[in-house]
């Protein structure tokens, strides 16, 4: 059989795609492209692991990746990283098939809990939303939209000033750089970018002509048309993205496939890790973090750490693997007989930025991107052979940050972004974006059906900076049943006000000359449910906004850190979990609040600083060692190591190491 043919065949049965939504040349072509242009070569999966290494990283997402790299780096450091998926396949590589890879084996299906008492994301079935997370080497930078966003400096400065220290902005932009391989040239000799680090970032080679219209447009509603990740934030700008030579550079693609010979890196794919094993006592009389339990081909399997283990799992996945080992609230670990070793509040303040979907214009000239007109042979062949084309675009072509009447204009903090999309849910034909998203057939054969036809666009207006926070609580004391997800969207008026000015300025947005001249216009037919309330009226959008709620799935803080007197705090600064010696965790859930913007590269950076702190504290080692063998007094004396461990000294918190050792007096 012909390797396509093979390739095909795997595909259909091990991705769950069903060939109705894609066409089969796109896969081939792809196949070939995947494995004759790439010179990058896969991750090795490790057949067997060692009994010990000096650390281990639970999880290869966009942190966890990073995290192996730089720890790989130290080659004296084994390193053992635990994923519970597999590897990337050729559909993942291709930008414009992101949507493809959801609610497949790369997705662990989450999905949110129907709402108790502030109604949200009423239009999907069953009232819950979809929460892909990427269950994949290199997460969810494999399943989401590649989009490249910073934050805001304020974001950084506001987590300094709750007191984590070495977390503002200007000792984190260091760390975005050292990720950066920026290949837009106007952009990479700017001082806030850089050129030759592992992770790719460009824009995307094609584009259809509604991106100009919504610079352009937004220029005329006065935003300055700007780079939003450098030296401000507010304004409109052409989508960068984590993309390179027209395909997807995950954190797996960016971080792991470069080094994929390095002997002191393991990479173990589908091992799912149950929970990580913590001594009642450790040196100072605290729990330490021994082990790892993880399952794989059917098989329990115990790893040691002499050093740490890292939690990257994500904000999901992080907190339901501390529950589990004992770490998190007393109560509610008590609920399912789990031995509490540390109480804390872990899962505890989940945000995510949520907004309206489904806001839908419609235009008259056939410029917009519809499966119907790019999944064609031609436009396979163009990303084939010249690495360009429709296949190549990130499917979001413009973000925009905006002031709404709350926002604090005096500084550059605004308070919603703008994701623009040359399509909408009709785009498809009705195949796989209603299904990702889990609509209701009555709302989309009311609202969509009837556009298929048609040509649109869509903005997706997001709140930045929610009040509103959820949790992430278990549901049993088994690995294999998944957490209960419950975001508490619009728990605060005061979301909602700001999101209903969001949108009217998205809707302002479409009447600019820029949008005119292709006739755009807001689709007028009422989501169900909302049809009695006056159309566009401030009431009108609120219910618009608990039926199509809609995120584009940026869960993170369930694992905050903060300083000693912050009482929610789960990590100290240096992301240790606090009161639980040799763990540590490194990803989205660290943060205290959410950043503004895609979470990303803000995890990515978080995965370069953490990596750095880690090299830090154990630096100390041998400087410690050296020290103490030099203050021998009388007699000769032979030392042993029997342990070594960083900490943090009470008195003047600097990073020190104890060691403990056995003398032997001749």
């Amino acid at each position: 059989m012909p390797p396509v043919a093979t390739a095909l065949g795997t595909l259909a049965t091990s991705s769950g795609f069903i060939w109705g939504f894609i066409p089969m040349f796109a896969i081939g072509l792809a196949y070939m492209r995947y494995n004759t242009v790439d010179p990058e070569s896969r991750p090795i999966d490790v057949r067997d692991v060692f009994a010990e290494y000096d650390f281990i990283v639970i999880g290869a997402g966009s942190a966890g990746a990073v995290v192996a790299n730089r720890l790989s780096e130290v080659p004296k450091w084994t390193v053992l990283l635990l994923e519970a998926g597999g590897d990337e396949t050729e559909i993942s590589d291709i930008p414009s098939l992101a949507g493809y890879l959801q609610l497949s084996d790369m997705d662990w299906k989450y999905q949110t809990a129907p709402p108790t008492e502030s109604m949200y994301c009423r239009a999907m079935l069953g009232d819950r939303c979809n929460w892909p997370r990427g269950k994949v080497l290199g997460g969810s930078s494999v399943l989401n939209a590649m989009i490249y966003v910073r934050g805001n400096k304020h974001d950084y400065d506001h987590w300094a000033k709750l007191g984590n220290k070495g977390w503002s902005y200007d000792e984190v932009l260091p760390y975005f750089m050292k990720s950066e391989d920026n290949r837009n040239p106007y952009l990479a000799k700017t001082p806030y970018h850089s050129t030759g680090g592992y992770l790719t970032v460009q824009e995307s080679p094609w584009r259809t002509p509604l991106a100009l219209a919504f610079v352009e447009g937004g220029t005329q509603l006065g935003y300055e048309n700007r780079d939003c990740n450098g030296e401000n934030q507010t304004g409109f700008m052409i989508a960068q993205g984590t993309i390179r030579r027209g395909s997807r550079c995950s954190t797996a693609k960016a971080f792991l496939r470069p080094i994929r010979l390095r002997k002191n890196l393991h990479i173990a794919m589908r091992a799912q890790v149950t929970k990580v094993i913590v001594e009642p006592t450790g040196i100072n009389g605290a729990p330490r973090a021994r082990a790892v339990h993880f399952m794989r081909n059917g098989k329990p399997h115990v790893v040691r750490a002499r050093r740490e283990i890292i939690l990257s799992a994500g904000a999901i996945g992080s907190p339901q693997l501390l529950m589990l080992s004992g770490i998190g609230p007393r109560e509610h670990l008590e609920q399912f007989n789990i031995p509490v070793i540390k109480d804390l509040k872990v899962g505890h303040n989940l945000q995510d930025h949520v907004g309206l979907g489904g806001l839908t214009f419609v235009i008259n000239d056939p410029i917009s991107f519809k499966k119907s007109r790019y999944q064609t042979l031609p436009v396979a062949l163009e990303y084939i052979l010249n690495e360009r084309g429709p296949l190549t675009t990130l499917g979001v072509e413009g973000v925009a940050f905006v002031n709404t009447k709350y926002a604090n204009t005096s500084i550059d903090w605004p308070d919603i972004q703008f994701h623009f999309a040359p399509s909408s849910i009709n785009s498809d034909g009705g195949e796989q974006i209603r299904r990702v998203v889990g609509l209701r057939d009555r709302v989309y054969n009311t609202m969509y059906k009837p556009l298929v036809k048609g040509e649109t666009w869509m903005i997706l207006p997001l709140l930045l900076r929610p009040k509103s926070t959820g949790w992430i609580r278990l549901k049993s004391a088994n690995y294999l049943h998944y957490p209960e997800i419950i975001p508490n969207y619009f728990a605060y008026p005061e979301d909602v006000a700001t999101l209903v000015e969001g949108i009217k300025i998205a809707v302002n947005l479409s009447s600019t000359p820029a949008f005119q001249k292709y006739g755009s216009r807001l689709h007028n037919i009422p989501m169900p449910g909302c049809g009695h309330l006056t159309f566009k009226s401030d009431e009108y959008w609120e219910c618009a906004l608990r039926h199509f709620t809609f995120t584009i799935y940026h869960p993170s803080g369930t694992c905050k850190m903060g300083p000693d007197s912050d009482p929610d705090a789960v990590l100290d600064p240096r992301l240790r979990v606090r009161g639980v010696e040799r763990l540590r965790v490194i990803d989205a859930s660290v943060m205290p609040t959410i950043i503004s913007g895609n979470p990303n590269a803000p995890v990515i950076m978080i995965g370069e600083k953490g990596a750095d702190i880690i090299k830090e504290d154990w630096n100390t080692v041998h400087k410690t060692r050296t020290r103490m063998l030099r203050l021998g007094r009388g007699r000769p004396s032979f030392y042993t190591l029997c342990d070594e461990r960083p900490y943090e000294h009470k008195l003047n918190h600097v990073p020190v190491t104890v060691i403990i050792i056995r003398q032997y007096n001749v």
